[in-house]
């Protein structure tokens, strides 16, 4: 019923009860799990995972704030990784200006050499993009072949208007659950049904009513609601297109 296509059962805070947590999780209705890795070590963390569990799927990667991880043999280890039956992305890459705008440089150096590797590998990426909305977009222009999500999406409506135009898919997680999510919310109004997806990030960015506490996947509902009311959708309509979205951008049959 749902495919949660955003979340670290690597981190450390499932280490005491992630294998039990994810057959709950899978028992509850969520079909399929994109867990996507930030560093060599998490990446082949979320390989293992999807080795021991039928329904989960890895996305291996250098996210942003893992620069000190991008050395020429991190990045051949991430190839290395990449081609593993069991990796169905690149990512989580892309930017993050939040907690590093002394090194955008070197933050889009190794962003584009991951999406020419999944140009190379012709897998879809999965995208980070934290207040550097301008420099991500400016970036995969120059990639008009390349597919993926942005994750978490939080650019404006101009920005979503363009990526769905290129055929990217965005991400909706937690906060389009928060009162002050005005922005998720426009951006939701234009994204297409077969262009949206449901994440929940776990374990962090929990949706009301769990605000505060370890997210894991069966937080998805909340998510799948608190959409489907402000497009006057059904619940289970949103939750099996958000399905279907993400079994074809993941190449899930």
């Amino acid at each position: 019923m749902y495919f949660d296509t955003h979340a670290h059962y690597d981190d450390k805070a499932f280490d005491g009860d992630r294998e039990a947590l994810l057959e709950a999780v899978h028992a509850a209705g969520v079909d399929w799990i994109l867990d996507p890795g930030c560093d060599r070590a998490s990446s082949r963390a979320a390989l293992a995972l999807a080795e021991r569990f039928p329904f989960v799927r890895a996305a291996v990667g250098i996210h942003p704030e893992e620069l000190q991880d991008s050395t020429p043999e991190a990045l051949a280890e991430i190839a290395e990784l990449a081609e593993h039956p069991r990796c169905a992305a690149i990512g989580e890459i892309g930017l993050d200006y939040y907690w590093d705008a002394a090194h955008k440089a070197e933050q889009q150096l190794l962003f584009r050499r991951q999406l020419l590797l999944a140009l190379e590998l012709d897998k879809p990426v999965v995208v980070h993009d934290r207040e550097a909305h301008g420099d991500c977009l400016d970036i995969v222009r120059d990639y008009p072949t390349l597919r993926g999500v942005f994750h978490c999406f939080s650019g404006s409506a101009e920005m979503a208007k363009e990526l769905l135009r290129r055929g990217w898919y965005l991400g909706f997680d937690g906060p389009v659950t928060y009162k002050n999510a005005r922005r998720v919310r426009e951006v939701l109004e234009i994204c297409p049904l077969d262009r949206l997806l449901i994440e929940t990030d776990s374990p962090y960015l929990s949706p009301v009513p769990n605000r505060g506490k370890r997210n894991d996947s069966r937080n998805l509902r909340y998510i799948v609601e608190a959409i489907a009311e402000h497009l006057g959708l059904r619940p289970e309509d949103v939750a099996a297109a958000s399905l279907e979205n993400g079994k074809r951008l993941f190449g899930i049959v």
